[in-house]
């Protein structure tokens, strides 16, 4: 007899809370390549008595530290969180002669030479998915926003893949990979996807048609735990979010904040209009594939596929458009400067093409590292 189908609780934020987790590689400040450090890291925090040390996370590689927030009430709440963070990081990562790197990828490390973390679950992860998993020195940003009703969660999912493009393209920061310029603008999102539970998500229209799935899952024994499902869009039912997994890791805290900002105001944008009665809006998967391709590839030069008609259109006219749709959500969060800065983001080129523009005037991709350590100030 088939086992039943256990239900999943989804914990719900009586507001629109924010969280973010922000990953950054750790780098060596003569070689520039990539430096296993993080126990090292980690074993000088303990000794130091880091304050916030529970905000510092490792990760699936020793050459990675993860940055993490509270529950946040704002953008510049969860700016200021991680800021002082970094501020305690950066002090012994000096001691320790390491440099932090904000992007997607490293332009010329070996996936060979780096080691991973102690752990059950990441030796676990190695053993099954062997060498795309071994090729993981990828880095993004995490954004959480608190959902106030379990319904409100697969419409707004779904519904924000209309937007995964606009993410994309602002966050693209992984032109280069082993030494090579992939002709691509995000080869993270791309790479990310190799793994079995990664990617798109599914969209689902009942709760009960995600635990179905979730109960799928565990019985095959593709995942053991709800937070294997590494979609770049899930639900996280225990922290009452959806958890926005689509950028590259940023190089600074401007532009951070801008991607915050922006999904931010695009998911509270979609809850109020539920709250309203609209039906929100959704596009076929193969559209959303697409679009996510589209993004990856050319950035913010991307054609985009507007809506379910099929209509297309340059990612930053839509952009621009949208920005001034969501001005008043951002006054009524408190963000409106943060938003305000996707634009400046646009103005001056995302990191992929500084890193671009970087190499072609230098040919020398430790100058692309010096390049995105720089940014973060």
């Amino acid at each position: 007899m088939a086992s039943p189908i256990e239900p999943i609780a989804f914990h719900a934020s009586p507001r629109p809370t924010l969280g973010v987790e922000w990953e950054l590689a750790l780098v060596d400040r003569d070689t520039r390549d990539l430096i296993n450090a993080a126990p090292a890291f980690f074993e000088l925090a303990q000794r130091r008595g880091l304050p916030r040390s529970g905000q510092v996370h490792k990760e699936l590689l020793r050459n990675t530290v993860e940055l993490v927030t509270g529950i946040c009430q704002t953008v510049g709440e969860a700016m200021a969180d991680l800021g002082a963070t970094l501020d305690e990081v950066r002090v012994l990562t000096d001691e320790l002669g390491v440099d932090l790197y904000g992007a997607g990828t490293h332009p010329f490390a070996k996936y060979s030479t780096q080691l991973l973390t102690e752990g059950h679950r990441y030796a676990e992860l190695i053993e099954r998915t062997q060498w795309w998993g071994r090729q993981m020195l990828i880095w993004g940003v995490h954004v959480h926003v608190g959902i106030d009703r379990r319904d409100k969660v697969l419409p707004i999912l779904s519904s924000l893949l209309q937007y995964y493009p606009h993410l994309l393209a602002l966050s693209a920061s992984s032109p280069m990979w082993d030494g090579q310029q992939t002709g691509y603008a995000s080869n993270r999102a791309m790479m990310f996807q190799q793994l079995p539970t990664a990617g798109l998500p599914f969209q689902f229209y009942q709760w009960e048609q995600f635990e179905g799935f979730v109960h799928d899952q565990r019985t095959t024994g593709i995942i053991d735990h709800l937070n294997e499902i590494r979609w770049d869009i899930r639900p996280s039912p225990h922290l009452g979010t959806i958890e926005v997994r689509v950028c590259d890791g940023m190089s600074n805290r401007e532009e951070l904040a801008a991607l915050v900002a922006l999904t931010h105001c695009l998911v509270v944008d979609l809850s109020r209009r539920l709250d309203a009665g609209e039906e929100l809006p959704q596009m076929a998967p193969w559209l959303v594939q697409e679009n996510k391709w589209r993004a990856a590839r050319y950035g913010l030069d991307a054609i985009i596929i507007q809506n379910a008609r099929c209509e297309e259109r340059l990612v930053t006219e839509d952009l621009a458009e949208l920005l001034v749709r969501l001005e008043p959500i951002a006054e009524s969060l408190g963000c409106a400067a943060e938003l305000a800065g996707v634009a400046g983001i646009v103005a001056r080129g995302a990191s992929y093409q500084r890193q671009q523009a970087v190499y072609a005037a230098s040919a020398d991709l430790r100058a692309v590292v010096d390049s995105v350590v720089g940014e973060l100030g």
